[in-house]
């Protein structure tokens, strides 16, 4: 429904059997009509209420962050070196660190050369590099990891493929900073 204001020139096109009928008066320009009045204070229909405003403001968001994840998609081949906050998925090949304060997927078909230090580390596709630290590792019924790894936690499918040095189990594996493992090693060399 729509309510319409009338221009004073809509009369002027019908014409006048009386020529001593006065015109009708102009409506005032600077006060709106009753009608346009009612229109703008009205609560608008169910229907228009569910569809937001054109200069509405965003809805507001929700008081606790959600992670974000980062994906490298099935078709993509990157080299270099991926920190930072947040969770990862690897659907391609990447060569390289991972050094994430979140979680790492692997996916079926997937491949990552390179170290991992994560929270936890989902393994359905080919690993070669160390997990050097992390609260948990699954590895699943298609994963293949050659590589040294130290966790918290260990899952292991059946089905799975793992060559290497393992450490679990051992208290808790708290994510490392990058550079800690140089300067273990620096500290370890100087005990000699």
């Amino acid at each position: 429904m729509a309510i319409f204001q009338q221009s004073g020139t809509a009369k002027k096109d019908t014409p006048s059997f009386g020529a001593d009928a006065p015109p009708p008066p102009a409506p005032a320009r600077d006060t709106p009509t009753p009608a346009i009045a009612d229109f703008q204070t009205a609560t608008p229909p169910a229907s228009a209420a569910t569809t937001p405003a054109p200069a509405a403001s965003p809805a507001p968001r929700p008081a606790t962050p959600t992670a974000k994840e980062s994906i490298i998609a099935a078709d993509l081949t990157i080299e270099g070196k991926i920190e930072g906050t947040g969770d990862v998925r690897i659907a391609g090949r990447f060569k390289g660190d991972v050094n994430v304060q979140g979680n790492l997927t692997i996916e079926h078909g997937a491949k990552l050369n390179g170290g991992v230090r994560a929270q936890q580390v989902l393994v359905s596709g080919e690993l070669e590099g160390n997990i050097e630290s992390a609260s948990l590792v699954e590895l699943r019924d298609s994963a293949v990891l050659t590589g040294d790894l130290k966790a918290g936690s260990l899952t292991v499918a059946s089905g799975s493929k793992i060559r290497g040095h393992i450490e679990c189990g051992w208290g808790d594996v708290k994510p490392a900073v990058a550079g800690n493992a140089k300067d273990k090693a620096a500290n370890d060399k100087s005990s000699d």
